[in-house]
């Protein structure tokens, strides 16, 4: 069973509503449990592509096979290097990427590129789950 979504967003305020709105319509056919961390985390990377991104759309894709979920959000940016946020909770700003490597099973970048993936197994219960 694949789902797919492929999606251009305009580089707008609205961007990050219009890439949740995606995600409600494929929610029939995605696992409930993972609803909430995927519109966290596509909601975080696309204003960062609005935000941080070069010209033109920033692109959203979502590819479903039978055991992995698999996002990818693209801009025309000119790349950067992630890197490890710092333990100082009060500052704002900073967590886009922090929440990628804590609520996915395996994420990355395209080296010298803005185009950000992760993977979540549908199999496993999510963080929110756990704390419950």
């Amino acid at each position: 069973m694949a789902t797919n979504c492929c999606l251009e967003l305009p580089r707008t305020l609205d961007a990050p509503a219009q890439a949740r709105d995606a995600l409600t319509q494929l929610a029939p056919s995605l696992p409930e449990h993972v609803l909430p961390d995927m519109s966290l985390l596509v909601s975080e990377l696309v204003t960062n592509s609005v935000k941080y991104g070069g010209e033109g759309p920033v692109r959203l894709e979502i590819t479903r096979s039978e055991d992995t979920i698999r996002t990818e959000i693209v801009d025309q940016g000119a790349g950067f290097t992630p890197k490890e946020r710092d333990g100082d909770l009060s500052r704002v700003g900073g967590w886009g990427l922090h929440l990628v490597k804590q609520l996915t099973d395996r994420w990355g970048t395209y080296e010298g590129s803005t185009h950000v993936w992760f993977e979540i197994d549908p199999s496993k219960p999510r963080p929110h789950q756990l704390a419950a």
